[in-house]
């Protein structure tokens, strides 16, 4: 007792206390960042996250230490009182030898009475119970059902997967939006009416888009741009986005590096602005009615 007594007062006592500092300093540095007149990182969040499962998992570590080393100490003191069959059988007892390594705790003791009816062709049936293992398995299983179904379906407190799906992608549409170059972000572009926009989206298709939709939209090698059926969605932020970033695996090149922003909505608002001209030689429809 005295040497744990020691161990405990000269190393893992002031371990501990030199954890807890450590986690209260880094904590404090963490809030001086925070109060500072600048924009948050989103990289600090999980750097203090990490840091404390960290210092959790070793103050586990340490308590787990501490209790194996006083099961050494203070077995030994009970003697041969811990062989008595009451305290072997009792819960105490089971998690006593279950430590020193006996696995009938786990897996039950075969009893070895044979049911005398039930013997065909030298096979006989034995009355053992299930292993205790199983039986604790089946309990468990009950209350993680019972408490699922009061989270989930009555309380209401968790999300089901519909839910956590449409959050994810909530989620993802706003890290989305935040990177122009993401063909998932989120566009809210209103379609150009003035002239002066028309006229130049006019020579812009003309100049880059006619070779494989035709002078007219009506559509040769590309689709006709002209019918209310398309490919890759009708309203101007769809068509912006396709000429964006191309359709490659269709042959259509990505004009984001050719032409700026203000360039790909005229021509989107320009494609708009030939729907229902019905040119001559119209290629047949594409895709889906919109």
């Amino acid at each position: 007792m005295i040497f744990l007594t020691n161990v405990c007062r000269k190393g893992i006592l002031p371990l501990v206390a030199g954890l807890f500092l450590a986690s209260i300093t880094a904590a404090q540095a963490q809030d001086a960042v925070a109060a500072a007149p600048q924009e948050p990182s989103f990289m600090e969040l999980p750097f203090v996250l990490h840091l404390t499962i960290a210092l959790s998992g070793i103050i586990i570590m340490l308590i787990i230490a501490v209790l194996i080393m006083l099961f050494r100490v203070f077995v030994p003191m009970l003697g041969d009182s811990i062989y008595e069959e009451g305290f072997r059988n009792s819960f105490a007892g089971r998690v006593l030898f279950l430590i020193r390594g006996d696995a009938t705790v786990m897996t039950g003791k075969a009893k070895d009475h044979i049911h005398s009816d039930h013997d065909f062709d030298g096979i006989q049936e034995y009355d053992n119970d299930l292993p205790p293992w199983w039986k604790m398995m089946f309990y468990v299983s009950i209350v993680f059902a019972v408490g699922y179904m009061l989270h989930f379906h009555v309380f209401n407190t968790g999300l089901l997967q519909a839910q956590e799906y449409e959050m994810e992608m909530e989620q993802a549409a706003i890290l989305a939006a935040k990177n122009a170059d993401d063909p998932n972000a989120v566009t809210n572009y209103e379609v150009l009416t003035d002239a002066a926009a028309l006229e130049s989206g006019k020579s812009l298709f003309m100049m880059n888009c006619a070779a494989c939709h035709g002078q007219e939209g009506q559509g040769t090698v590309g689709p006709n741009l002209t019918d209310e059926y398309w490919l890759h969605g009708g309203d101007v932020n769809n068509i912006f986005k396709t000429v964006k970033f191309g359709v490659p695996a269709k042959g259509m090149v990505p004009w984001q590096g050719k032409l700026t922003k203000d360039q790909m909505l005229e021509v989107s608002s320009y494609i708009l602005s030939l729907q229902g001209s019905n040119p001559a030689n119209a290629k047949e429809p594409q895709g889906e009615k919109m």
